[in-house]
This record gives C-alpha cells, structure tokens and sequence, in this order.
C-alpha cells in the first residue's frame, strides 16, 4: 500500500479526495499541515503549501499540484519540476488520475505500489491425450497436440 500526504488547505478538497482515496482501496492517506519529502509515496499539495514548501520538495516526479488556472503558479510549478498538475475546478476523479500517475512514478519502497505479476495460469491440458497443448506453457518437448479442444482432430 503506497503513501499519500495530503498538504491541502481547502478543507472540502482534502476531505473529498480522502474519501475517494480511501474508497480506492489501495492507498494510506495522511492529511499533513507540512509534506515531508523524506516519506516515500505521492505528495499532493496545493499552491499555498507549494510557496511555502516548494525549496524542500524533493523528488518533483511523485508530487502532484492541486492549483487554479493561474499562469504565475503554473509557472512556480514548472520551476520546481512538477509535472502532475490539476485544476481546483477539476473532478476528484481527474486528482486521482494524477495521483496514480505520479504513484507509478515514484520510487518504491519494499512491500509497496504495484504487486508482482501472477504467475501463469498453468497450461490447460488436451482432452484427448491429456497433455499441454502445443505452444502453451508446460508442453512436453514442444511436441504438437489437440488444439481443437480434444475433438480428434491432430493439428
């Protein structure tokens, strides 16, 4: 379960996002007056907390700017590295977007973000001979079987 400090002042913002985070499922959520960049996972800040802690953000990748379309803090944005970016009149679901990008951009610590891939379903054996199929995984020297489902028919 990957981490995400929320530093946002508006309280109706914070909340909704929390509550689809949580809803989400796979993300710990911390509201946190001051980001700490020294904390693995995604950091969501708004501008007033970007002015005050911009110097101290490291890592820009896994931050994501929550801000309204104002040039001079886009371009603070941009200075500081941020490339995640979301309007304040934006759906929560556009922050969550956000949020995950940024998730699969930051660095991971063992036991967190995304879990090892399944290990293959293992190969569906022939109905006739009861051997793996032919190009399928776990077929016995490479050797042709039924593809058909076990119809009779040798391919």
């Amino acid at each position: 379960m990957q981490t995400v400090q929320l530093a946002i002042q508006d309280p109706a913002y914070r909340t909704a996002l929390e509550r689809a985070l949580f809803d989400a499922g796979s993300w710990q959520v911390v509201a946190v007056a001051a980001p700490d960049s020294g904390k693995g996972g995604v950091i969501v800040v708004d501008a007033r907390t970007l002015d005050r802690y911009s110097a101290s953000l490291e890592a820009p990748e896994r931050v994501v700017l929550i801000t309204r379309k104002d040039p001079e803090h886009l371009a603070r944005a941009w200075e500081a590295g941020i490339v995640s970016v979301v309007f304040e009149d934006e759906p929560i679901g556009t922050a969550m977007l956000a949020i995950m990008s940024a998730g699969l951009r930051a660095p991971h610590e063992p036991g967190c973000g995304p879990e090892a891939p399944a290990p293959a379903a293992p190969a569906r054996p022939c109905r006739r001979h009861g051997r793996a199929r032919s190009g399928e995984a776990g077929a016995a020297g490479g050797g042709p079987c039924c593809k058909d489902g076990g119809s009779g028919k040798e391919i």
